[in-house]
C-alpha cells in the first residue's frame, strides 16, 4: 500500500514538472565510456556543456524514461535536459515519457551530430525529415510526430575546396562515427560550442523563429 501512494505520488510530480515545463533538451548519443568521446555522442557532449555552464542540477537516473535527467531554469523558463541511457537506435523511448502530445513536441530540442555538415557548423530546424539518423528516426516513431526542433551539428570533414568528404559505405560510416574525435575536431569544438549554447538559449526565450533567423 505505502509503495503503490510513494509511486503514484511521485508520478504526479513528474506530470507537474512536466505541465510547467518550457522545453526539453535531448542530446543524443550512446550510454558507456567507451562511446563518451566518440563523434556520434556529440549530443550529449553539447548537452553536458549546456547543463554546466548554465548551473542545472546534476544528472539522475530516471527508471521510467530510462534516461538521465536535469533541470534548470533560463529566464523563468523551466527546462528538462534528458540524456537517454538506451542506446541510439531506441532514444525515442526515453522521449515519449516527457512528449505526451503533439503540442509538447514542440517543444522537444533535439542535438545530435549530423554528417550533412561540415565540422564546426551547425543548424536549426523543424518538422524536417530524419535524414536517416537512427536516433531521430526512433524519437519521430515513439512520439508520432516530426515537428519538434533539431539542432544539427556538423561532424564531417570537408576537401581543400571545402566540400565534404562523402564516406562511402556503412561499415566506414560506421567507424567514422563511433571513432574519437581527432585534434583539430576538438578546436572546432571548442570554438562553436559558446555559439550552440546562445542559439539554445535563444530558442528557450525568443523561440524557435527567432533562432533560426539569427543563427541558420
Amino acid at each position: 500500500m505505502q509503495k503503490s501512494i510513494i509511486f503514484g505520488f511521485t508520478i504526479y510530480v513528474i506530470s507537474l514538472i512536466i505541465c510547467c515545463m518550457n522545453y526539453v533538451i535531448v542530446g543524443l548519443g550512446n550510454p558507456g565510456e567507451e562511446y563518451e568521446n566518440t563523434r556520434h555522442n556529440l549530443g550529449r557532449i553539447i548537452l553536458e556543456y549546456f547543463r554546466k555552464k548554465y548551473d542545472c542540477t546534476e544528472w539522475q537516473i530516471n527508471k521510467k524514461s530510462k534516461g538521465l535527467i536535469s533541470e534548470g531554469e533560463i529566464e523563468k523558463s523551466k527546462i528538462i535536459l534528458l540524456e537517454p541511457e538506451t542506446f541510439m537506435n531506441k532514444s525515442g523511448v526515453s522521449a515519449k515519457f516527457f512528449i505526451t502530445s503533439k503540442k509538447n513536441a514542440e517543444k522537444l530540442v533535439v542535438i545530435y551530430d549530423d554528417l550533412d555538415l561540415p565540422m564546426g557548423t551547425f543548424k536549426i530546424s523543424f518538422n524536417k525529415g530524419t535524414g536517416g539518423h537512427k536516433g531521430l528516426d526512433s524519437i519521430a516513431k515513439n512520439i508520432k510526430t516530426k515537428e519538434f526542433i533539431r539542432v544539427r551539428v556538423g561532424i564531417s570533414q570537408v576537401t581543400p575546396a571545402g566540400k565534404l568528404r562523402k564516406l562511402k559505405g556503412d561499415q566506414k560510416i560506421l567507424d567514422y562515427l563511433m571513432s574519437d574525435f581527432g585534434k583539430k575536431d576538438l578546436e572546432n569544438l571548442k570554438k562553436i560550442k559558446p555559439k550552440i549554447l546562445k542559439a539554445l538559449e535563444t530558442i528557450i526565450v525568443g523561440g524557435r523563429m527567432k533562432a533560426m533567423n539569427e543563427f541558420n
